[in-house]
């Protein structure tokens, strides 16, 4: 993958449900009673991470719209050049 926003999104979706997954078996165990941080810390990452993951995409349209907005612009500076081409 080229995009690190995506990369590390999806890393950290798939980590924050791990430990969200793991909290939860830790919390039917009777023997762990600190789960509570291994949730905390899940969904946190699993936030950042699918702020990350939608990040990416809103950097790729953004990208996509500044590309056809150079492009416009350089079709109508070449439209102008001509027709000042023409009429000198």
């Amino acid at each position: 993958m080229k995009n690190r926003f995506l990369k590390r999104g999806i890393i950290l979706i798939v980590l924050g449900v791990a430990l969200n997954i793991a909290g939860y078996f830790m919390m039917n165990s009777k023997e762990f009673t600190h789960y509570g941080w291994a949730m905390i810390a899940g969904t946190v990452l699993f936030g950042i991470g699918f702020l990350s993951f939608f990040y990416s995409f809103v950097r790729k349209v953004e990208a996509k719209g500044i590309i056809e907005e150079r492009a416009a612009e350089a079709e109508k500076k070449e439209k102008f050049s001509m027709e000042q081409g023409s009429t000198a």
